[in-house]
């Protein structure tokens, strides 16, 4: 993934409210997730956290702490 495209990611995901954590070292701890299963999705409106939350069972142990982090902000 281009430097350019994750920065849009990373943008669309914090503007829509989403999850986009930061793991220690500044990368979003859903990005591989989002690579996975979401790269297809438009983001925003929430697009893209909706799309990580119909995968919720198969994401990483990261992206899903999260998602549930954000659910309870």
């Amino acid at each position: 993934m281009s430097k350019l495209r994750f920065a849009i990611l990373a943008l669309a995901i914090g503007c829509s409210g989403s999850a986009v954590a930061q793991t220690g070292d500044g990368r979003g701890a859903c990005k591989a997730d989002y690579d996975k299963y979401c790269a297809g999705t438009q983001p925003g409106g929430g697009r893209v956290v909706a799309c990580l939350n119909k995968q919720l069972p198969q994401l990483s142990d990261a992206c899903k702490k999260v998602l549930a982090s954000r659910r309870k902000q």
